[in-house]
């Protein structure tokens, strides 16, 4: 520390140590977990937390804290004994400080047991002071850059002359894992292209994974990789050396333009005996001998189980605790006069970090018509309204993102196909230099494009990405992560069924629809018209708990007549009856989502002429069908009357699941394959998804057969 610090060389020494005796003794308690790592971590770690980190132990969610994410969360004991130490207050789920300390001693003792604050890896909203769930290797790295990326763009909206509001910078510890997994290289790329100095990644260089030494299979110059990427590359040589670790995040402070990779050569389980560089530290206890060797190197009575000295808890209450109380105290009144000088950007400010919207947030989205019009193509002749829920979607996602100005997001490099971009004017591309942007462009990054999102969506923006629907298993590590951290991040999902014609089965998405309805808490749309694209928009952005899939097509769609059919407003009940049987007492139920629910309108007619009363059921969502019958057990039966068996679904995509409302006597019209090259309509008649197989399968259903589904 600086001549001017309170804190001693024996508070650091006693800090230090504490880390490593908190983390060795929880994972022997728990005999589960990775002591090595936060072992060898702990002088890098509470330089980072004490000496550089502004943080207010008080106020875990001061809107300006620094960010501290260890994307190699396996090693969450490091994270935890820095809780315990640092007293971090405990959160309710709303947010609010509670008087008490997060991670008290005895929960340091519950180590990865059931209903603890101290899982296997560092969970959000679990664990006061985790800033993002990890533990999937590289996805922290990526959240780190959503993180930078809104501090960017949060400065750039908010601060004002007088008033920085946004300086936050952020800091995440990575390992080789983490380095080798694609997700962290892209999104290093794109943190580099963008020019983020507002970051830095601590490279643990240890040369150990579970299999053993990485030359077994990694041997890149890691320092140069990201030297081409455009970041500051700085080297510590001595990871137990406070004053260089302490110069290294000096000079990455002062950096400008670049993120900084500081690369750390260390050992793992550095300073247990008989343990150092020891692959077997990385993923097992290390022994009561070996601990006790190491307690009795450190100074520390070797028999004693979660000693924490009195001078541990002291250099924390020095250093962080006391420069971060003033800092957020600071923050506070600089926000209060700022709120006088600026009243509508403090109020935006305050709905965000409250969650909410703001007033009028969907007030500029209109109906899309419906009927016959003028065909300008064909003088003379009408055309049926129609439109493709892609360029729906386009429409609606621009209406919404004027009126809600934290709202911001792009595409894997598919925005001119999804419709995505933001077009009105001052919505701006978020790039290097010139981060008030509202459009980002993630490049071919699907993974990578999840993980930022989650990150900006945990500093309480309303972010999007968007891409073919294939494609979203590329980024299905950062989809679950997200969905366990119930983090409103929004995904727009594109091409998504065997309508994408040519392309073949490469880029048409049978399984996805299943996969993404199988993550526990995500919200999946797929809407049948245009209007149901509004209102699939709209409960996106009402469900704040969790992310969501709306999922569009490529091919038009004709526009529901609504005075006719049932209004579009039915899609936030998950499933409506959208155009019932004569006398509402149908002999056979057709269940669609997406472009499907027209072809069941289609055999609705063709079915009523053959004098079998035909229900149409537009099932947009199952999850939203799931909760709201869990609060309104009667309307599943309005909607799925019991007595009626005779039922067939129908979407392009694995019929997976769908048994679940057809019964197993129902049909399932849906797909068994991975598909085929060809025109679209050549496509509907080889899989089946025509008017005359849909009549048959139905027909049949009322005659008590059950036809093979397709």
């Amino acid at each position: 520390m600086s001549a001017q610090s309170p804190i001693t060389s024996a508070m650091d020494h006693a800090a230090v140590t504490a880390i490593r005796v908190l983390s060795m003794d929880a994972v022997q308690k728990a005999n589960s977990g990775h002591p090595g790592t936060p072992v060898a971590l702990a002088p890098v770690t509470y330089a980072i937390w004490n000496r550089f980190l502004r943080y207010d132990p008080l106020q875990p969610l001061w809107p300006d804290r620094d960010r501290y994410v260890l994307s190699c969360g396996h090693a969450s004991m490091l994270l935890y004994s820095m809780i315990h130490l640092a007293c971090v207050r405990n959160m309710d789920h709303d947010g609010r400080v509670l008087d008490e300390v997060s991670l008290p001693l005895d929960q340091i003792k519950q180590f990865r047991q059931i209903d603890s604050r101290t899982p296997g890896h560092p969970e959000y909203r679990h664990t006061a002071g985790v800033e993002t769930t990890t533990g999937p290797l590289g996805n922290g790295a990526g959240n780190s850059v959503g993180m930078a990326i809104a501090g960017k763009w949060l400065a750039s909206r908010y601060n004002k002359p007088g008033f920085d509001l946004f300086t936050y910078r952020v800091y995440a510890q990575v390992s080789d894992g983490c380095l080798m997994e694609g997700v962290a290289s892209e999104a290093a790329s794109l943190a580099g292209h963008l020019k983020l100095d507002n970051l830095v990644w601590v490279y643990d260089n240890n040369h150990i994974t579970i299999e053993g030494e990485t030359s077994l299979a990694f041997s890149e110059n890691v320092g140069a990789r990201f030297e081409a990427y455009g970041w500051h590359v700085l080297h510590i040589n001595d990871a137990n050396c406070l004053e260089a670790i302490s110069q290294c995040f000096a000079d990455a402070a002062q950096t400008k333009g670049k993120p900084t990779l500081v690369v750390l050569n260390s050992r793992i389980a550095w300073g247990v005996p008989g343990k150092e560089n020891h692959h077997s530290a990385h993923g097992e206890p290390l022994g009561a001998t070996a601990i006790e060797g190491a307690k009795a190197n450190y100074g520390v009575d070797p028999k004693s189980q979660f000693s924490v000295p009195p001078e541990a808890y002291e250099a924390f209450r020095l250093g962080m605790a006391a420069k971060g109380a003033l800092e957020s105290a600071k923050w506070a009144a600089t926000f209060s006069s700022y709120a006088k000088s600026y009243p509508e950007l403090a109020k935006e400010l305050e709905l965000m970090n409250s969650h909410k919207l703001p007033e009028k947030w969907d007030a500029a989205l209109t109906a899309f018509p419906w009927g016959e019009f003028d065909d300008p193509k064909n003088p003379g002749k009408k055309k049926v309204a129609a439109v493709a829920s892609r360029d729906a979607g386009g429409k609606v996602i621009n209406a919404l993102a004027k009126n809600i100005p934290w709202m911001l997001g792009g595409s894997a490099d598919l925005a001119p196909s999804t419709k995505t971009r933001l077009t009105f004017e001052g919505a701006g591309d978020f790039e290097a230099g010139t981060y008030g942007g509202r459009n980002l462009h993630f490049g071919i990054r699907e993974h990578a494009m999840g993980a930022i999102l989650n990150g900006i969506a945990l500093c309480n923006l309303l972010p999007y990405g968007s891409g073919f629907l294939i494609f979203s298993d590329y980024g299905r590590g950062a989809l679950r992560l997200g969905s366990l951290m119930n983090i409103p991040a929004m995904y727009v999902f594109t091409h998504d069924s065997i309508g994408v014609g040519e392309d073949g089965p490469t880029h048409q998405p049978i399984e996805q629809l299943a996969s993404l309805r199988a993550i526990p808490g995500m919200l999946v749309l797929r809407p049948a018209d245009a209007n149901e694209v509004s209102e699939a928009y709209r409960a996106a952005l009402l469900h704040n708990h969790s992310p969501s899939c709306i999922i569009l097509t490529r091919q038009e769609l004709t526009t529901f007549d609504r005075t006719e059919c049932a209004p579009a407003t039915g899609l936030h009940k998950g499933a409506y009856v959208l155009l019932d049987a004569q006398g509402g007492k149908p002999d056979v139920i057709l269940i669609g989502t997406g472009s499907e629910v027209e072809l069941c309108v289609s055999a609705k007619k063709v079915l009523d002429a053959k004098g079998i009363q035909t229900r149409v059921v537009s099932m947009p969502s199952w999850e939203l069908f799931e909760s709201y019958c869990g609060n309104n057990p009667a309307y599943r039966e309005s909607v799925l009357p019991n007595a009626i068996r005779a039922r067939v679904a129908v979407e392009m995509g694995s019929p997976f699941g769908w048994e679940r409302y057809t019964g197993l006597d129902g049909s399932i019209l849906g797909m068994r394959s991975f598909g085929a090259s060809g025109p679209f309509k050549g496509l509907l008649k080889k899989f089946g998804f025509t008017l005359e197989n849909l009549v048959e399968l139905a027909t049949s259903q009322v005659a008590g057969k059950n036809p093979i589904s397709r």
